[in-house]
């Protein structure tokens, strides 16, 4: 039975009843709107980690048996290759970006720094195999081999730089890099997608009692005629689900400016090109494309076995050099199987202090490489289809999902009004 029969007392009041009733639905889906948006987004991004019950769970997925993980975290491996494909093929060319490192210039820079690993290098080395002759040594013969081992370090370390240069992509990979940042730090998709889109978020939560309210006016339509139990519910559900297809639509379509009169019709996220634009570069270079990053993974990487093979080489050779005219009374002096085992060491010994000196070049590093302005100023000149998958993969990986989501949620909000007004 409904509310306005189970009421009724005198002439009109069914009327007054189901006229209140519907003015409340119209109201509430609003509320049911906006409420589905706001826990749709959330959704998107929390709970970073799974939280509940993870049981029956299928492989990047997001819910469980009985628990949920953020959409965009449950999927932080497949957006980051996502955004490193984006930047890779329209913005970012390693060998363009890494020719501009001037190798004499970092050999400058790098230079204190060097001169003191090398120093302490050569004593230590010396001392264990020959120790006898390097005490010997008049000090004017070791001011020499200081000064020669500046020459030879500056040369070393400038050939050894143009070779990383020449074959940059068999010592560092980029790819690997970004995405295994993501997934260890799964905050770091959420937070580029969140900054970027930091306005159409919030253009979604509140457009939520927009279109709420405005799908609202047919659910009153309804109820006001005809005030079934199951009205509430397959409306709200309607309510959550229509709010986010058409907030998610209204984001990136039109993909081209339409004009209509005086008025343009453009996606809401393709209108801030711009501004998007060097959010985007800021982020990734602040978060992940930063220096340190970058030497970090050529030190550590999957593919440091060819830097420290190209290291070793280069040692060797400034070992060689440094010797110059004393080799003979070197090897006279330890014999040539450990004048070769020096040689080994030596380069050893660079190789293991390299990475603590290297921080003296991330400023240099940094302002060569001009990473964060290139990413901009490519990204602010895409084509707008190209520029949409910056953050559209966000959504339309699981587009269906967070709309349906959303319905859910809906159909929850006009259960409990059921609950209420029944």
């Amino acid at each position: 039975m409904s509310v306005a029969r189970r009421h009724k007392t005198c002439h009109g009041f069914e009327f007054d009843v189901n006229l209140t009733f519907s003015s409340l639905t119209l109201h509430s889906a609003g509320f049911v709107g906006y409420l589905t948006n706001v826990l749709a987004l959330e959704m998107t991004f929390r709970p970073i980690e799974f939280f509940g019950i993870e049981l029956f769970r299928i492989k990047g997925q997001p819910w469980g048996f009985f628990g949920w993980q953020g959409i965009i975290p449950t999927k932080s491996e497949k957006m980051a290759s996502i955004c490193f494909d984006l930047m890779t093929t329209k913005l970012l060319n390693l060998k363009e970006i890494f020719d501009r490192l001037d190798p004499k210039r970092f050999s400058e820079v790098m230079e204190d720094a060097i001169m003191l690993m090398l120093d302490s290098i050569v004593e230590e080395v010396a001392m264990k195999y020959m120790p006898n002759v390097w005490s010997m040594l008049p000090k004017k013969v070791k001011d020499e081999i200081i000064v020669v081992m500046n020459i030879e370090s500056e040369t070393f370390l400038t050939t050894f730089m143009e070779e990383v240069k020449e074959h940059i992509d068999d010592v560092l990979d980029i790819k690997q890099m970004t995405v295994a940042a993501c997934v260890r730090e799964k905050r770091l998709v959420n937070k580029i997608f969140q900054e970027c889109g930091d306005k159409e978020f919030t253009f979604i939560r509140r457009s939520g009692f927009y279109f709420g309210f405005l799908f609202g006016l047919i659910q009153m339509g309804v109820f006001f005629v005809y005030d079934a139990s199951w009205v509430l519910p397959f409306f709200g559900f309607l309510v959550g689900w229509a709010t986010n297809w058409v907030a998610l639509k209204v984001i990136f379509r039109p993909l081209n400016p339409i004009k209509i009169g005086c008025f343009t019709l453009h996606g809401i996220f393709l209108k801030r090109q711009m501004e998007v634009s060097e959010t985007f570069a800021r982020v990734n270079c602040v978060e992940i494309l930063h220096t340190k990053a970058i030497w970090e993974e050529i030190l550590s990487g999957p593919k440091s076995k060819n830097f420290f093979a190209m290291l070793r080489a280069h040692s060797i050779v400034f070992t060689e050099r440094l010797v110059g005219g004393m080799k003979p009374i070197t090897i006279a002096a330890m014999g040539s199987q450990q004048f070769s085992e020096m040689k080994e060491e030596i380069a050893q010994k660079i190789a293991d202090k390299l990475p603590s000196v290297m921080p003296h070049s991330y400023e240099y590093t940094t302002e060569a490489l001009d990473m964060e302005n290139t990413i901009r100023e490519r990204m602010q000149k895409l084509p707008y289809p190209e520029f949409e998958g910056v953050l559209h993969p966000a959504f339309e990986e699981d587009e269906i999902l967070l709309i349906l989501v959303g319905g859910l949620l809906g159909l929850v909000a006009g259960g409990i009004q059921v609950v209420a007004m029944y």
